[in-house]
């Protein structure tokens, strides 16, 4: 069934995560991160959260959003939903005690030529209302289209084209059989075609495959500890494209550009040499 413009502007009702220690270094553990930052609780300041942990408070409202219309998507029609686009501000990193509360805007509904691509606005707080995160997450829904109800779709956002500039440090990452199953449960993102064969075959893929946000969170990593030396409180904004898939187990390769003017253009290519996730940029600033 098509999209109603009518959907733009509607937001879930919010959702609550309480955050703990053992959720941030769990989420470090689950990209293989090794930084003191994530880890040492010896640490003066104690511990903080990687830059791509909001991703985990706010999979439960991705999931919300898509009740926000009943009888909008069919099941079949949801399970071939892609997540092609991401780009998150970072107002301050999340931490141990934290009470994170998460929202969920459709921003935009545009004509694809596959089908419609959705940006919802998720927006994260702490318990004193604060700002913590905006991210705009893209959907492309393949073979969905958009019907004119009394809303108006936003137009398509511009896309964000970073290429690394010269000269590129080239890292490989082995990424293993399990990396999938042990992301799920660090970041508490389950969706079934990350570790479940029959689910992804339903879903029209040949095998599992490791989600974007964790192929994501391995490159803003390297970007962390070869540019900003070692601290995740210069990260201000990640945000890239996805494309190909990565399966399990394979070795991806990351590469990743010198700053230019603060931005760190990075871009990650698959076990075929495909682009996993394109035009890549970090924003960084000064410590917090």
């Amino acid at each position: 069934m098509p999209f109603p413009t009518s959907l733009v502007g509607a937001t879930t009702e919010a959702s609550v995560l309480a955050v703990d220690v053992r959720a941030t270094m769990a989420f470090a553990a689950g990209i293989d991160d090794h930084n003191p930052a994530y880890l040492d609780t010896t640490r003066p300041g104690g511990v903080v959260a990687h830059p791509l942990f909001p991703v985990s408070p706010e999979w439960p409202v991705v999931l919300a959003a898509g009740r926000l219309a009943p009888g909008v998507l069919t099941q079949a029609e949801a399970r071939v939903g892609l997540h092609v686009s991401h780009d998150l501000e970072i107002h301050r990193l999340v931490g141990p005690g934290d009470v994170l509360s998460t929202t969920a805007t459709v921003a935009s509904l545009s004509e694809h030529r596959a089908g419609t691509y959705e940006v919802l606005r998720q927006e994260t707080v702490d318990q004193r209302g604060e700002p913590v995160a905006t991210t705009r997450f893209g959907m492309l829904f393949r073979g969905v289209a958009i019907v004119a109800d009394g809303g108006v779709p936003d137009p398509l956002p511009p896309t964000h084209r970073t290429e690394p500039a010269a000269p590129v440090s080239t890292i490989r990452r082995d990424i293993a059989a399990t990396a999938a199953h042990v992301y799920t449960e660090c970041s508490r993102i389950w969706n079934p075609i990350h570790t479940d064969p029959l689910a992804a075959r339903r879903a029209g893929l040949d095998e599992i495959v490791l989600h974007g946000t964790a192929t994501l969170a391995t490159a803003v990593t390297e970007v962390v500890d070869r540019h900003a030396g070692g601290d995740p409180t210069r990260v201000r904004r990640i945000r890239c494209r996805f494309g190909a898939m990565v399966t399990m187990p394979s070795t991806i390769t990351i590469h990743v550009g010198e700053p230019t003017a603060g931005e760190v253009a990075f871009e990650v290519t698959n076990q075929g040499g495909d682009g996993a996730v394109r035009h890549g940029s970090v924003t960084l600033g000064p410590p917090r």
